[in-house]
């Protein structure tokens, strides 16, 4: 027997070996993954329910912030770049000329003033109908 014949042996020997060790491992695969110890928890009665923000929380959240930013000279752009519609912007162009003004007649708690009507001006917008009412719909 020549050089050739003992590794056609050995080759067809790691063949089938390779395929009983690659069924194994699938299988082995497979039984981890129903495990116990792999197994995700499932949610309880307990867990809490994701939140939703409403849409004042959210016009209020980000007129208040950029309000802040406009006020302290940190703004920049326009109300696009800013991640705002135009009606909110009108919104935190009333905040900012209010907060402005009570700093020139040196209010206390500008920041709660700001919330105040950034929370004020929101709810009347949405209660007005907001975004995609009117004529641009």
């Amino acid at each position: 027997m020549g050089r050739g014949s003992t590794s056609r042996s050995a080759g067809a020997f790691r063949a089938p070996l390779l395929a009983v060790l690659a069924a194994v491992l699938t299988v082995a695969g497979c039984a981890a993954d129903g495990s116990r110890a792999a197994r995700a928890p499932s949610p309880s009665a307990d867990s809490p329910s994701p939140q939703v923000t409403s849409d004042v929380e959210l016009c209020t959240s980000i007129v208040s912030h950029w309000s802040r930013e406009v006020l302290d000279g940190r703004g920049y752009g326009d109300y696009q770049s800013m991640g705002m519609s135009g009606g909110q912007y009108d919104i935190l162009r009333e905040v900012v000329d209010a907060a402005r003004a009570a700093r020139r007649q040196g209010g206390q708690d500008i920041g709660m003033l700001m919330e105040r009507q950034a929370r004020e001006g929101c709810v009347a917008w949405y209660r007005s109908g907001g975004p995609g009412e009117g004529p641009w719909r």
